[in-house]
């Protein structure tokens, strides 16, 4: 994975500072396969979260998921840029992506999700590239030219759709709602604090890093709310955690990061506005929550808000 890297950025560098070749090579695959890991991690939770609590759950992701990466680093060669040598600013920027990242995004919305569907979470969590795009401008200085602010409102417009039809028949918890909303805002912070703060490190050290940030903040907050005798062991949340884990937040967060090495951060967000179909698509096929025709109309402009946002010029 080393070779498809762009080069790291320099700390606090300007968001041109990873060069325009660096954009140009827009990786699709790599896209798609993260697309579909992030939308269906939220059926797959939604699934675990039956037999364990959030906090939990989330902390055995997260301290396990981390020690993976970090082994992967050891034998990569990655830990010749690790915790030994990224300095203590490297890993303070790390450790506050992965309270973001991890402990807010995930710790909120997941708390939401006991109470909300998992469809109703990818949708909301999608209005990320609006949030960020709007923040883009002033933090990191990037310039929006017309057709990215057009793909942006185009893209909300289909999101609104999906929102409205779920909140119209009263499917969806309104408190549980307002903590995935609580997660959103942890994850935008994290996407513009990873192109401000763009830490020195390996793809594998700076996932594994986080991981083990968001874990380690996590615990004392499970340990404290929640007790393992609420934790049925069942084989439905086996495989679940070892797609959670191995799938998403090692395969899902390494494309993400590197998405964000190669891309501006109002383009690699805009993916984003994918999650709705798919996470409704997952939501329907393996938990068999309802889907209406405002769901499936609202794709429209989720799609070609994608296709505009993501392309270059004014």
């Amino acid at each position: 994975m080393k070779s498809s890297l762009a080069p790291a950025l320099s700390p606090c560098a300007p968001l041109h500072a990873t060069g325009p070749d660096a954009r140009q090579r827009t990786a699709w695959g790599m896209i798609a396969v993260f697309c579909v890991l992030w939308s269906s991690a939220f059926a797959a939770a939604k699934m675990a979260l039956e037999d364990c609590p959030p906090l939990i759950l989330l902390t055995i992701r997260f301290l396990v998921a981390g020690a993976l990466m970090m082994i992967i680093a050891v034998f990569t060669g990655g830990m010749k840029r690790g915790p030994r040598r990224m300095g203590w600013r490297d890993f303070g920027c790390l450790v506050v992506l992965g309270v973001c990242n991890n402990a807010l995004y995930l710790g909120l919305s997941w708390i939401g999700m006991t109470t909300v569907s998992s469809a109703f979470t990818a949708v909301l969590i999608s209005t990320n590239p609006l949030l960020t795009g709007l923040l883009a401008g002033p933090i990191l200085g990037e310039r929006l030219g017309w057709r990215q602010y057009a793909g942006l409102c185009l893209g909300l417009a289909g999101v609104a759709l999906v929102l409205r039809s779920r909140f119209t028949g009263m499917h969806e918890d309104p408190h549980g709602a307002l903590l995935v909303a609580g997660g959103l805002l942890g994850l935008v912070a994290g996407t513009l604090l990873y192109k401000r703060l763009a830490p020195r490190t390996t793809i594998w050290v700076t996932t594994g890093v986080q991981a083990l940030a968001g874990g380690t903040v996590l615990l004392p907050f499970a340990a404290h709310y929640e007790s393992l005798h609420h934790v049925r062991l069942t084989a439905s949340l086996f495989w679940n955690m070892v797609y959670i884990i191995v799938g998403v937040s090692v395969g899902g967060y390494a494309l993400w990061n590197t998405i964000l090495k190669r891309q501006s951060a109002t383009s690699a967000s805009a993916l984003h506005f994918l999650m709705p179909p798919l996470g409704l698509m997952f939501g329907w096929l393996i938990l068999r929550e309802p889907v209406s025709w405002l769901d499936m109309a609202g794709i429209v402009p989720i799609g070609l808000g994608i296709w505009l946002a993501t392309r270059r010029g004014a």
